[in-house]
């Protein structure tokens, strides 16, 4: 498949990129191996100033790159400002905390003196999504590079821009030649990069398809992977919550990035007393995502990433509603030019039917009557995934017993949506994957944890 910039609001074709042949991508592991034998020798501070920097530009750049983000996947302007942003932010984090994160730690033995050390693996290779093109790639590239691995990428083929720019970015801010690359490779190729001995690990966020098939291979290999796969988040909502607020966070954790987000809500499993009210609270709030032109500040709803995407969902919707669900809002392709579908809202949906067994990757909510609380908890660990989830009730100390003990999924929110933080661990369960980004348990995924033991 050929790297391609095709505008989803339009349908336009606007620029094609060649592939790199199998003979530059060795080229480019290569260098990447060279880059780390010296680069895993310099300090923190001088990987930091340099991460530092990077923040900087993507502060000064961030106008540039949110229309980057806009013309190659539709998202709204003011999104994709925000999204750089917070790459920005997490390049500052990892800049002040890596050191701390892996400095030695003195463990008691018999020894006399015995201690953890944290030392970088190498090359990691990154197998990145179009979804949030920035946002992605660096909440893996400024923890690896902090920790004195080096870097490459391989992209989605519908965001070659993006992969180019973030590219820039490092090379701007003075990193050494081969520290961070973008290779415009094929899926197909992935297999034979694994299987160069400079590559240690790698890391994917993607379907669960493509999750299965680097870690098949990696595990051939015996190399370490992360796999940040699909979702299918449920957000219990109890008698006894603040059902206006919460209708307002439901709908705006469902169609962040319109709708486009491993972690946004997709299963609203609400107790019966009270699902009639939420539903048209939480319908209210989702009229007011009108789809628009994404380059409008003022837009909140812009189009799918690519038409086929937008077809699949439409096909899921078709499916739940001939399996007994019922749209109240949306649910139909408008005619017109680019890969735009509108909030949808599908009621009585049940175990069986697309939106409550598969992922939903599009601005599609399913509601889901639970008898109570117990009923709610059951509804949702039923999945096959375990990405995010949430529970809202103004029994805070419940809630927090529910989301502590009773939800299966790697990130629980208590009366807020899930999102990820560069201070929190990130990453799920089941088919959702496994591993972490972020915070300090990011940073130790592709490092050797070395038990250091002197007589």
């Amino acid at each position: 498949m050929a790297y391609e910039t095709i505008n989803p609001a339009t349908g336009e074709k606007i620029k094609t990129f060649d592939e790199l042949s199998d003979a530059d991508i060795n080229k480019a592991i290569e260098k990447a191996d060279s880059a780390f034998q010296s680069w895993k020798k310099t300090s923190f501070s001088e990987r930091a100033e340099l991460l530092k920097k990077v923040g900087e530009l993507l502060r000064d750049r961030k106008e540039e790159l949110g229309k980057l983000m806009t013309l190659e996947m539709g998202k709204p302007i003011k999104e994709g400002i925000s999204e750089a942003e917070k790459c920005a932010w997490v390049c500052d984090f990892y800049a002040e905390n890596a050191e701390n994160f892996l400095s030695e730690e003195p463990v008691e033995s018999d020894a006399s003196e015995s201690f953890l050390a944290y030392n970088p693996l190498g090359v990691v290779l990154a197998v990145m999504p179009w979804n949030f093109p920035f946002w992605q790639v660096f909440r893996f590239a400024a923890p690896a590079t902090m920790a004195g691995n080096t870097g490459v990428l391989k992209h989605a083929s519908n965001v070659p821009q993006c992969a180019e720019a973030i590219e820039k970015l490092f090379t701007d801010a003075g990193y050494p030649e081969g520290v961070f690359q973008n290779l415009l490779m094929n899926s197909d190729q992935i297999p034979t990069l694994l299987e160069h001995p400079a590559i240690k690990a790698a890391t994917l966020t993607g379907s669960e398809y493509a999750g299965s098939a680097v870690a098949k291979k990696a595990g051939e290999m015996i190399k370490k992977t992360v796999l940040e796969l699909g979702g299918s988040d449920p957000y219990v909502v109890l008698a006894d919550a603040d059902l206006e607020e919460t209708a307002k966070t439901c709908a705006t954790s469902r169609m962040i990035n319109s709708g486009q987000s491993c972690i946004a809500a997709k299963r609203f499993i609400v107790e019966k007393s009270v699902i009639d009210e939420f539903t048209n609270l939480f319908t209210k709030q989702m009229k007011t995502f009108e789809m628009g032109n994404p380059s409008d500040e003022n837009t909140k709803l812009g189009p799918m990433a690519r038409e086929d995407l937008r077809d699949d969902i439409h096909e899921q919707v078709q499916k739940s509603i001939e399996a007994g669900a019922t749209c109240t809002l949306g649910g139909e392709i408008p005619d017109k030019d680019g890969a735009w579908y509108p909030a949808t809202i599908l009621t009585g949906v049940k175990k069986g039917m697309p939106a409550f067994d598969e992922e939903i990757f599009g601005p599609v909510a399913a509601i889901i009557e639970a008898e109570d609380e117990e009923h709610a908890i059951e509804l949702a660990n039923d999945s096959k995934y375990g990405l995010g989830a949430a529970v809202f009730t103004q029994d805070v100390e419940k809630g927090r017993k529910i989301a502590a003990e009773k939800l299966e999924a790697g990130c629980c929110f208590v009366n807020e949506f899930v999102r990820s933080d560069p201070r929190l661990p990130f990453g799920g369960i089941k088919m959702s994957g496994y591993g972490r980004e972020l915070s300090k348990q990011g940073i130790r995924e592709f490092v050797n944890l070395k038990t250091v033991y002197v007589a």
